[in-house]
């Protein structure tokens, strides 16, 4: 068998029959497998050099930063049930707009005159007060009358007492004369005795002076009476002036005390009126409860009743109303291993539920039907899902954001990091490393 060359011109060797060999095996063609791998291995390693803009990306729901700009729950301020229905769920209210109606259910309220005989009942209150004013006022008078005829009774007392001082003064003064003359007419006797003895006078001469001391003895007696008299109406007199000061304070304090009672009879009636007014504003608020009105403009959503005589509760949820103006926000759950590189001012790409969006997170100038956002507030606590809840508006450099978005719709964003080379991100995230941190830096102060 001949040896057959492969390297030279095979054609021209081979004999006749084997001239279809480098027709079957292409012997004679080029090989371009090798350049077409090189060439994907340079691309390959020309794009891990590509830059790749970090990002954390997270999911979130559509809201709003005001919180008089989110649904709102209408709630009953009172227990009651529903009498009529002036809406019904998808329609758009105005401010002020009626919602329903309510009829009262609780005992208390259910007389149709209760305001007027709540009325009544101050009016007679007021008159209570008013009388008590009175008997005040009378009491007064009385106290100031006692005062007077105290100060006039306890003045001729003591006038009177003035007038027995100088009378016993003058009795002393009298008894004291008396008491010489006692002994005057004592010192008279006692020699006219001797001398009747000696026989130097007579018989009726020593009478007589006998006679005259009896009489200076009566008499300084009746002085010593009249004086101890006079003592005895002084101690009557300021027995009486006592009973007098007595009398007419006793007098005075009870006046005083039927004051005290009457201004405690005052505090009470107007306690009452004001218990009662109070009762009366509460029952005039109350019938301005009867009607639940809108307190902004929207969309009715999420009836919690339905029908008629539906009972209510004080407090209880009725309608939701989803405001008109709305200044939409987005708020998205970051991991807790991302919180420390997201901060206010962080720029936030979005992709929003129902809008056509093509994204390349890496390549952000490249993607399609995004749109910017600006975190505003990060929590610091985290949520119920365990992860940090942020904040982020609208971004006003950016694209606006679309009009007809609606609360709660799904939002899924962005925020944009270090930009880096892909072969780096891809070492990162196969080794599991969070992304670079970096702050931006804050203009220096110009010196001073």
């Amino acid at each position: 068998m001949r040896t057959v060359n492969l390297d030279g011109n095979i054609e021209a060797r081979l004999p006749e029959s084997f001239k279809s060999f480098p027709l079957i095996y292409e012997s004679n063609r080029k090989n371009y497998r090798s350049r077409i791998f090189w060439t994907i291995v340079l691309v390959f390693v020309g794009f891990l050099f590509l830059p790749w803009t970090q990002n954390i990306r997270s999911k979130g729901f559509v809201t709003t930063l005001y919180q008089n700009q989110r649904p709102q729950e209408l709630n009953s301020q009172i227990p009651g049930k529903i009498l009529k229905w002036y809406v019904k769920e998808g329609d758009y209210v105005n401010v002020g707009d009626t919602i329903l109606q309510l009829g009262e259910v609780k005992d208390d309220y259910l007389d149709p005159l209760i305001i007027p005989r709540t009325q009544t009942q101050i009016a007679q209150n007021r008159d209570k007060a008013r009388f008590y004013e009175g008997k005040i006022a009378t009491a007064g008078q009385q106290i100031s009358n006692l005062e007077q005829q105290r100060e006039l009774k306890v003045s001729s007392l003591q006038n009177k007492l003035v007038q027995i001082n100088r009378k016993i003064e003058a009795k002393k003064a009298e008894l004291t004369a008396a008491n010489i003359d006692v002994k005057q007419f004592g010192d008279q006797l006692t020699r006219a005795k001797t001398m009747l003895a000696e026989g130097a006078i007579s018989q009726f001469e020593f009478e007589r002076r006998n006679a005259g001391y009896q009489k200076a003895l009566a008499i300084a007696t009746e002085k010593q009476n009249d004086l101890g008299n006079l003592q005895q109406d002084l101690v009557i007199n300021k027995l009486d002036l006592n009973n007098a000061v007595q009398e007419y304070g006793e007098k005075i304090a009870k006046a005083q005390g039927d004051q005290f009672a009457s201004s405690s009879e005052i505090a009470g009636a107007n306690e009452k009126v004001a218990s009662l007014e109070i009762k009366k504003q509460n029952i005039t608020n109350r019938s301005g409860f009867y009607y639940l009105v809108a307190p902004q403009s929207g969309q009715v959503i999420h009836a919690a009743k339905s029908g008629i005589n539906e009972i209510i509760k004080e407090g209880e949820k009725i309608v939701e109303i989803v405001p008109s103006e709305i200044k939409y926000a987005a708020e998205l759950f970051i991991e807790p291993m991302d919180l420390p590189l997201i901060d206010t001012g962080r720029k936030v790409r979005f992709m929003f539920d129902g809008f056509p969006a093509i994204v390349f997170s890496g390549w952000p100038a490249a993607s399609y039907g995004t749109f910017g956002g600006k975190v505003v507030a990060v929590e610091t606590n985290r949520s119920v899902n365990g992860k940090f809840r942020i904040l982020v508006t609208e971004d006003p450099n950016d694209r606006p954001w679309p009009k007809n978005m609606k609360l709660g719709a799904g939002a899924q964003g962005f925020a944009l990091l270090k930009d880096v080379q892909i072969w780096y991100e891809l070492w990162r995230n196969i080794n599991g490393f969070p992304p670079d941190f970096y702050a931006t830096e804050e203009p220096k102060k110009a010196k001073k």
